[in-house]
């Protein structure tokens, strides 16, 4: 489950931060695997920074793996990354999953001075940077960022060889470079059945040209709703569609999008067995192995958003786990 762990301008953000605790501890007593953390900053809306939400999650929750989707790591300096993340891993017991991308918000990299096109070599840099130093290994390395010469991290992550390491990617470039790092692609929550096909296609021969194994973590998020009928989600979610979408339109992105088809063909909305027909399929047809699902949007009721995670931890996710 994705946690929308952002608030109206102005709004209490400690009732928040229980609101989304509550969701988090009672998605971690149903059976969930995860919570997901999504990160940006200077946005329009009160932003809890994910890295120290973690933490706090990690606390609060007992198995349930804590996950970002994705951090903005061209951002950061990798070193400090690196001895974040690892940290985290410890504080969790090793419930960490590392999901990292480029960014696509000019003004996030003028405000921290990294240039628009340094942020993908960053990314291609840090990916092996953290491997290595979470594996014990010594580093000699040097970039726009700074540089270390035989650096190691004496902190051990509690997962061996540190968190798993995914990429997001929209744009074909950017998933070709997710499979020559080796990494996970984790799918955007936009896409028909056909243009996921097609993208995972081409995700899948980049690994095999690299002679990377294709028997990999294959995760997706999506937005969704559930509720007792088909109606009743599509009018629940509706709205909150119209304005998260309408929010990243007046962002640095011009793109908006159809509501009604997007819900209809990109979502998960819908009653309790349309939902586990439509995951069983990903599953089945595309080979997806994780869901990240957002089931709250800002302005959202808490209570509509526990009862969504009450229906699908109690009605969906008993018959899609196996």
């Amino acid at each position: 489950m994705f946690l929308s762990a952002q608030f109206e301008p102005g709004a209490s953000a400690s009732e928040g931060l229980e609101a989304i605790t509550e969701q988090a501890v009672l998605a971690d007593r149903l059976g969930y695997d995860a919570v997901f953390l999504g990160h940006h900053y200077l946005a329009q809306s009160a932003f809890l920074q994910p890295l120290q939400l973690a933490g706090y999650l990690a606390h609060a929750t007992e198995r349930v793996r804590i996950g970002f989707g994705v951090l903005l790591a061209p951002l950061y300096n990798p070193v400090a990354l690196a001895e974040e993340l690892a940290t985290l891993d410890v504080l969790s017991g090793g419930r960490i999953t590392v999901g990292l991308g480029a960014g696509y918000r000019k003004r996030e990299c003028e405000a921290f001075g990294v240039e628009w096109g340094d942020r993908i070599r960053r990314l291609r840099e840090y990916v092996p940077l953290l491997r290595a130093l979470w594996n014990g290994e010594r580093v000699t390395a040097e970039g726009s960022w700074g540089k270390v010469e035989n650096a190691g991290l004496p902190l051990r992550c509690v997962q061996p060889g540190g968190p798993p390491i995914w990429i997001g990617a929209f744009a074909e470039p950017a998933i070709k470079r997710a499979a020559r790092l080796d990494a996970p692609w984790l799918m955007g929550p936009e896409g028909g059945d056909e243009e996921v096909a097609r993208r995972l296609a081409l995700y899948r021969d980049e690994l095999k040209a690299h002679g990377h194994s294709l028997d990999r973590a294959y995760p997706m998020s999506r937005e969704a709703c559930v509720a007792p009928t088909g109606d009743e989600a599509v009018a629940l979610i509706r709205p909150h569609l119209e304005r998260q979408y309408a929010g990243y339109k007046s962002w640095d992105t011009a793109q908006g999008i159809d509501v009604d088809r997007y819900i209809a063909e990109d979502c998960l909305v819908g009653d309790p067995g349309h939902l586990i027909d439509r995951i069983r399929r990903l599953e089945s047809v595309h080979g997806v192995t994780h869901l990240s699902l957002r089931l709250q949007f800002m302005g959202m009721p808490h209570e509509q958003a526990m009862e969504q995670i009450r229906l699908l931890g109690e009605e969906v996710l008993p018959h899609v786990r196996d």
